[in-house]
């Protein structure tokens, strides 16, 4: 089991604590993706939202391929994963940065591909808006190109959504044309998609039994796409609270999950109640943090904490993707404390 973490883009990971000791900027990222670094974690995701997901759309946040270039240059061993959203580029312009950003780092970049869920923010930077079954088959397309060019010296393409003639692409990836590619998804088409197109599967935050039922799943359809010798790899997004004794970790989740009534995040969480059919304390764990990360239950003593990650480890996961807040201090107590009980 391998340990990465969100960068800390947004700010925070917390809708309803406004003051997390942490900010958007990019000194403040820096010096948490170079912690991560050192300290042994093997992957930093940059998210790719040009609107702040988690303090507000009016809140500042870093633009994700720019920022990843620059940690790519400032880190020495940590993998980094950019996320991409088709709707805001073009597969062979991305299909370029990625081959220089992967140049950069000495090949350690890779692609969380991502299809699209907040229609706002697509209609406000780019004007348009497609369905989910269209947004999965451009994001098909999309890794076609991408692929494409970095494996052929020449390449054109005729598609629903793309065209390229003869495009050029040098230098290569240091990788190859296999630039890892990740990406999540709960429907049909999104796990037919990722099944055939992509290297691994991230899922949100869950239980050990439902991750191996997901693992279960895309093996199968893996291998309906003739793609059993190549594997896919599976990773999970967690908020991970670790303390010295469980009581502490457990009052700390009581904080960031307490929702004082007549506060913009109260307004906030009533309004994702009224939408959603699930009970009300999972809602409220939903509502608190980002990609309902409080579900795998990594909250108490390194040790507890450890024990539950191999139980992920036995359904067949390889990574899990931590939140947590404030981000410097807790990076540098899970590297201290917990990435040491994994090996």
């Amino acid at each position: 089991m391998k340990l990465g973490i969100w960068q800390p883009i947004f700010g925070g990971w917390l809708r309803n604590i406004e003051d997390e000791g942490m900010d958007a900027s990019f000194a403040y990222n820096l010096k948490v993706a170079q912690a991560a670094d050192r300290l042994g974690f093997s992957t930093i995701l940059i998210a790719e939202l040009n609107l702040n997901d988690i303090k507000g759309p009016e809140a500042p946040s870093l633009e994700c391929w720019t920022t990843t270039a620059a940690l790519a240059a400032t880190t020495q061993n940590i993998r980094l994963m950019a996320a991409l959203r088709p709707g805001f580029r073009q597969p062979a312009l991305c299909a370029k940065m990625a081959a220089n950003i992967d140049h950069i780092s000495g090949g350690r970049f890779e692609i969380n591909l991502v299809s699209a869920w907040w229609k706002e923010e697509m209609q406000m930077y780019v004007g348009e808006w497609m369905d989910h079954t269209t947004r999965y088959r451009r994001s098909a397309e999309f890794i076609e190109v991408m692929r494409g060019c970095w494996d052929q010296s020449r390449f054109s393409y005729e598609g629903e959504f793309y065209n390229t003639q003869n495009t050029a692409l040098a230098p290569k990836p240091v990788q190859g044309k296999h630039l890892p590619i990740f990406a999540g998804g709960e429907s049909d088409e999104g796990r037919e998609m990722i099944a055939a197109h992509c290297d691994a599967y991230l899922m949100h935050g869950d239980s050990p039994e439902n991750a191996a039922r997901n693992v279960a799943d895309m093996n199968a359809r893996r291998e309906k796409h003739g793609l059993g010798d190549r594997p896919l790899s599976y990773g999970m997004a967690c908020y991970m609270v670790v303390r010295d004794t469980e009581e502490e970790a457990r009052a700390e989740v009581d904080r960031i999950t307490t929702i004082v009534e007549g506060t913009p995040a109260y307004h906030s969480y009533r309004d994702f109640v009224k939408n959603s059919h699930l009970k009300t304390k999972i809602d409220m764990k939903d509502y608190s943090v980002s990609n309902r990360g409080l579900r795998p239950g990594l909250v108490g003593t390194p040790e507890q904490v450890a024990a539950r990650l191999k139980e992920y480890e036995a359904a067949g996961l390889d990574l899990m993707l931590v939140q947590c807040s404030p981000q410097l201090e807790e990076v540098e107590r899970i590297g201290r404390q917990v990435i040491p009980l994994l090996q």
